[in-house]
């Protein structure tokens, strides 16, 4: 988001980058809220994080829908993988396990970061919710999911580092979670939930799998 901020330096004369991204990241979220619910479509998420902004600011002369399409080139170049992450994809390829992903983001995103970031061999398919319809935490993706990789959910496993997207969805589904996060858990989040894990490094997944 700098490097988008940078290329349209004029327009944001005044404005401090941090206030921008704070302001941007507030309507984010709250749109993703939205999208998740199927409060809004990808199109008016991806157009009114922007415009909310630049309206929240007093911001004129740039097009939302441009500067959207700007950042969404641009973070096809940010690839940067949190530390294990290929160890671990190489572990697991190594003992034939069947990897998939189940993506909220932007299909025209996700499939280039694979690419660019050189993991896109380790899964045999990737799930975008916008195809499915029906985003995460919704329990149709994961059923769309587990039905379509001809597996069993027993057999299968949630790794994700967003709770209610990734964990709690899976597991009020039926399927066993790993929660890769470095934030403290609330116990009363999970005093229902069997087949739950937290690590705060994805290496550990090895002590599972």
């Amino acid at each position: 988001m700098q490097q988008v901020y940078k290329s349209y330096d004029k327009q944001f004369a005044g404005v401090d980058f941090d206030v921008f991204f704070n302001c941007y990241s507030k309507h984010n979220r709250l749109l993703w809220e939205r999208y998740r619910s199927k409060g809004v479509t990808k199109r008016e998420l991806a157009c009114q994080r922007f415009h909310n902004t630049f309206e929240e600011l007093k911001l004129a002369g740039i097009d939302p829908a441009d500067m959207n399409r700007v950042y969404l080139e641009e973070m096809t170049n940010h690839n940067n993988l949190i530390e294990g992450a290929r160890d671990v994809l190489e572990y697991l390829k190594n003992r034939h396990y069947h990897l998939f992903i189940i993506t909220n983001g932007f299909k025209e995103v996700q499939y280039k970061k694979l690419v660019n970031a050189g993991i896109n061999h380790y899964f045999t398919k990737v799930f975008v919710s916008e195809d499915v319809k029906a985003p995460k935490p919704s329990a149709v993706i994961f059923e769309y999911a587990i039905k379509s990789s001809n597996a069993r959910k027993a057999k299968s496993l949630v790794v994700g580092d967003d709770w209610e997207t990734d964990i709690a969805g899976a597991m009020n589904f039926g399927m066993d979670a790993v929660y890769i996060s470095e934030e403290e858990i609330d116990k009363r989040r999970i005093k229902d939930f069997v087949g739950f894990y937290w690590f705060s490094e994805i290496a550990r997944l090895k002590e599972i799998l």
